[in-house]
């Protein structure tokens, strides 16, 4: 009988979004070396769903870790299958700065990055 494959989320992380991740961390106190960057899928926005990164102390039951650039993401198994193939980058212009989402899966979204449909 062959071992099932438990699911895997592929989700990327540019330099540049590590980086300002790791500068929030730096700047909180007290956060264990088992803190993380939640990466997770809300229902809401003006697409259907949402984004949402929060920095947590530790994962949770069922979370999917992954590392890149020396950050740890945390995934959870309702966000995964919205978030397989996603790269998280952090842009900076004269308009702003923040976290952008390129996420191959999404079948629409607008005009304020962070809301998209699937």
């Amino acid at each position: 009988m062959a071992a099932v494959a438990a699911p895997i989320v592929e989700i990327g992380l540019s330099p540049n979004a590590a980086e300002e991740i790791k500068k929030f961390m730096s700047s909180e106190e007290d956060l264990p070396e088992t803190a993380g960057l939640r990466v997770r899928v809300v229902p809401g926005g003006c697409s259907g769903f949402q984004y949402s990164l929060n920095i947590e102390e530790e994962s949770r039951q069922g979370d999917f870790i992954v590392d890149k650039y020396g950050v740890r993401l945390f995934v959870d198994m309702f966000s995964a299958q919205y978030l397989n193939g996603v790269t998280v980058d952090y842009t900076s212009s004269m308009m702003g700065s923040g976290f952008t989402f390129e996420n191959p899966n999404a079948t629409g979204g607008c005009g304020c990055g962070t809301s998209f449909s699937a």
